[in-house]
């Protein structure tokens, strides 16, 4: 899967689609729900929100196109995203000791439209402080646009892609424990 080119991370010529409130609402609240089990750690519950064939992309490059002809931060399938799950999980992993604490702000969120797929398109933006009680990691605070392509699964919705447009995404970075 990080190898084939074919996987589809484009967001232009958009199906519009009809949306209620309702339906504005239930977006927003997969969204928080979402932030909250980051928040929370509780990263198998997560891991439950992806389809099997989804993909976490953090472009290296502002306005980058695609994850295929650039380096990116992260493109990660399901494989990698279990593999670092567990990696956080794990009470030997000296680099979580203590362990990261989070919080995440989502807000102005945009169901986009439908792509070629009949994935919803949603746009959001974040604001995501990250705090570890060590001397070398004071408050570390991080912002960006989120994409999300949402496959429908009965009344809600499992993650396809998730693309997280960081404000400072062509800065260094330091260790990059926490997804976004």
């Amino acid at each position: 899967m990080l190898l084939e080119t074919d996987f589809d991370v484009s967001t232009a010529d958009l199906r519009p689609v009809a949306w209620s409130l309702e339906q504005q609402h239930r977006l927003q609240q997969f969204l928080f729900v979402e932030a909250r089990l980051l928040d929370e750690r509780r990263l198998t519950d997560w891991l439950n929100l992806w389809t099997d064939d989804g993909m976490y992309w953090v472009p290296q490059a502002q306005q980058q196109n695609n994850p295929y002809d650039h380096i990116s931060l992260a493109w990660e399938d399901r494989m990698l995203r279990e593999i670092r799950v567990r990696r956080l999980s794990d009470a030997r992993n000296w680099s979580q000791q203590p362990a990261t604490h989070t919080t995440r702000m989502v807000g102005n969120i945009i169901a986009a439209g439908l792509d070629g797929a009949d994935n919803l398109v949603a746009h959001s933006v974040f604001q995501m402080s990250e705090w570890r009680n060590t001397r070398d990691m004071p408050l570390h605070q991080v912002a960006g646009r989120i994409t999300h392509k949402l496959a429908s699964h009965g009344d809600t919705w499992r993650i396809r892609l998730k693309r997280v447009d960081l404000v400072n995404c062509d800065a260094m970075h330091g260790m990059l424990q926490a997804f976004f």
